[in-house]
């Protein structure tokens, strides 16, 4: 705002201000009564002729515009004045241009602070009305409903009070803020916030709940900006000050909870059928609105900033999601809002993370097509980012991250899929000049974490938006169904850039991420060659070296440490994942009525390696699933044995598998049991990694 002239300044240490205040109400009344005497004026003439009223009338017609606060009227007055023209002081962003007139008129205002209630029948009837607006907020937003319930219940129970003694104690505050909030930035004698105490907050909260007050709204965004700068020693004053722990936190969650609130009620915004949501119109009231909500928001990103990982972390982030609606109009606030929750959805905790996820998607669901872009783009960067460094205990972390990210890209598909092309593209790119460059680190540009967890990733986002169950619910495939292809052929070419076996575990990663994708969205991949490659490769071939290495979790590798190329743990490790994914991809085609034919060359293969090896654990390892593959086999030749017709009836083959259920199947009754063994021998490696004393079989 402008800065305050020197005449300004020697008018307030004068001790003259309360003066002319008390003067001015005193010409007020005065012409109230001139103007009830002559009736009508303005718009409500009789004869039509509408006349704007003059400055000071319209500043009079503001200031009992403000008495009739609680009755919900704000007749001939604007919001402009209403806040005043000192609530951004001290802000970045604080408009500037504000003459010392209007910031007079402003805390004029504020000292102008009556009873909100003038008789008993207006009582009675604004008490009905605020019971309507309870059982109309159990229903618009029942969790604020159960937070007054748990934390303030006696501001459910309106009308048992006196509230001349709260309005009274409103008016203390009102004279105490004056001084303070004159100039923040130029005091002229050494200035003192106004402690807040529970009091106070209390009496904001009844304001806030009970009248939907701009005036408490404002006020308690002053102290909520005291306390997101209060461990600041940069020498800006606040009209407020937060002496202890107790009501910092009460200040923050009572400013959290009721803001979206109040906002709601004076500025509502549209939510749509399919989760997106319309920015409030664009009034008067909402632009001058809009200064107030950006400066608290601002203070919500640097609280944001200073706060440790922890349940009020959470739910400031939580919280600040309600308010979103009303901030996607400013393009820089969205951004450093943007940049905050993918900093802390990439390195937070656990809880930190899935909430600022959830922040992330609110933003996403805007109408604004740009911010959705944005999100998009984002979280794969912050994703990739974070991706880097993969070891034991970053990776849940990551997995975490790409799960929840997808969640993102399936809002909208047509977005999703500009992202998508382009981001699959890249990685084709990188394989196709890893594939022709011949060098020794060429290669390096694909096989790394990133490129595997960018694979996997994209097989996430393709599984859950083209799930042929989904798919067949609505009728519709989605615009993404045609990136499978091109994603299944970069994965594939990954895995026959480098066919070494120390590079198997990349190559089971990328054969995860295949199965996933076509577990869900029923596509035809021909994985058991690849599988069946590294079962005839030289690691088993070779008598294994024995070895008193750490068991070998292959998920956490994508190129094995040299000393166990060749020995029995690798060579263990690597049976029990092949013959788990070679069970699982003949799963996903347990119901084709060929799968007795498809079965034949795993069972000759998985035959003759057991023929040939002496070592008792692989025989063990791969028997179960010759003997399962064999037996469903068996199962298909049965049920088509039946049949009338041939293989170029595509309806009737349909029909035939669509008929077989896979869980009741010999594969099916199989895998379910090795998914338990599975998930059992994780917990352990996990429980191990953490210092238990489980013993880890190799």
């Amino acid at each position: 705002m402008a800065k305050t002239t020197k005449a300004t300044k020697r008018f307030i240490t004068s001790g003259k201000l309360k003066q002319q205040i008390e003067q001015r109400h005193k010409q007020r009344k005065v012409k109230q009564t001139i103007a009830k005497r002559k009736g009508p004026t303005g718009k409500g003439r009789p004869d039509g002729k509408g006349k704007e009223p003059a400055a000071d009338d319209a500043g009079e017609d503001e200031n009992e515009g403000d008495e009739e606060e609680g009755d919900g009227q704000f007749n001939g007055m604007t919001v402009d004045d209403f806040l005043g023209a000192d609530f951004m002081k001290g802000d970045d962003d604080a408009a500037e241009g504000d003459d010392s007139d209007e910031d007079e008129g402003a805390d004029e205002e504020d000292v102008d602070d009556n009873e909100s209630f003038a008789s008993v029948d207006e009582l009675e009837g604004d008490e009905e009305e605020h019971k309507m607006d309870l059982e109309r907020l159990k229903e618009t937003d029942p969790e604020f409903y159960k937070y007054l319930q748990e934390n303030d219940k006696e501001l459910l129970e309106f009308g048992d009070e006196e509230e001349n003694e709260e309005d009274e104690d409103d008016e203390d505050i009102a004279e105490g803020e004056e001084d303070e909030e004159m100039d923040e930035d130029e005091p002229v004698a050494p200035p003192t916030g106004k402690d807040v105490t529970k009091e106070m907050l209390k009496a904001w909260q009844k304001s806030l709940l009970e009248q939907r007050s701009l005036r408490a709204l404002r006020r308690m965004l002053l102290a909520f900006r005291a306390a997101a700068h209060m461990n600041e020693e940069d020498g800006t004053e606040y009209a407020y000050s937060i002496g202890s722990s107790s009501v910092f936190n009460k200040l923050v969650v009572t400013a959290l909870k009721y803001t979206p609130i109040v906002l709601s009620h004076h500025l509502p915004y549209k939510t749509l059928p399919d989760g997106r949501y319309k920015p409030p119109a664009q009034t008067k009231k909402h632009a001058t609105l809009q200064k107030m909500i950006l400066s608290y928001f601002n203070n919500i990103l640097h609280l944001l900033d200073q706060l440790p990982d922890g349940d009020m972390k959470v739910l400031v982030l939580s919280d600040s999601a309600k308010v979103i609606p009303y901030i996607v109009s400013s393009r820089k606030v969205v951004k450093d809002y943007l940049k905050l929750l993918l900093d802390l959805w990439s390195s937070g905790t656990d809880d930190v993370r899935m909430t600022a996820l959830l922040a992330i998607r609110r933003l996403a669901a805007s109408q604004d097509q740009s911010i959705l872009d944005m999100c998009l783009k984002g979280t794969y960067v912050s994703l990739v980012g974070s991706s880097r460094a993969t070891t034991v205990h970053t990776l849940p972390s990551i997995n975490l991250m790409k799960n929840s990210a997808s969640e993102i890209y399936a809002l909208d598909h047509e977005a999703a899929y500009q992202h998508a092309f382009r981001y699959i593209r890249q990685l084709a790119i990188h394989l196709r000049e890893s594939m022709k460059v011949k060098s020794k680190e060429s290669y390096k540009a694909v096989y790394n974490w990133q490129y595997v967890h960018s694979l996997d990733f994209w097989a996430i986002v393709l599984a859950k938006t083209c799930d042929q169950h989904a798919q067949a619910a609505s009728g519709e495939e989605s615009p993404l169904y045609a990136l499978i292809y091109p994603l299944v052929q970069v994965t594939i070419g990954a895995i026959k850039l480098i066919p070494t076996p120390r590079y198997f575990p990349l190559h089971l990663h990328c054969l995860r991420s295949l199965l996933h994708l076509i577990q869900h969205t029923g596509v035809f991949v021909p994985l058991s060659p690849f599988i069946l490659q590294i079962i005839t490769s030289s690691e088993f071939t070779h008598k294994p070296k024995p070895s008193t290495q750490r068991p070998l979790d292959l998920d956490i590798f994508i190129r094995v440490p040299a000393p166990y190329v060749r020995t029995r743990l690798y060579q263990d490790a690597l049976a029990e994942e092949c013959a788990y994914l070679l069970g699982a991809w003949f799963e996903t085609a347990a119901n084709s009525i060929a799968l007795p034919e498809l079965a034949v060359p795993a069972s000759i293969l998985l035959r003759r390696t057991m023929k040939k090896t002496n070592s008792q654990k692989l025989t063990t390892t791969f028997k179960p699933v010759v003997e399962r593959l064999d037996d469903h086999a068996k199962w298909v030749e049965k049920k088509r044995a039946a049949v009338a017709f041939g293989p170029a009836d595509r309806s009737d083959v349909q029909r035939f598998e669509a008929a077989i259920e896979v869980a009741d199947s010999p594969i099916g009754k199989w895998m379910k049991v090795q998914r338990k063994a599975r998930e059992k021998r994780k917990a352990v490696l996990e429980k191990a990694r953490e210092g238990g004393s489980e013993m880890i079989d190799s």
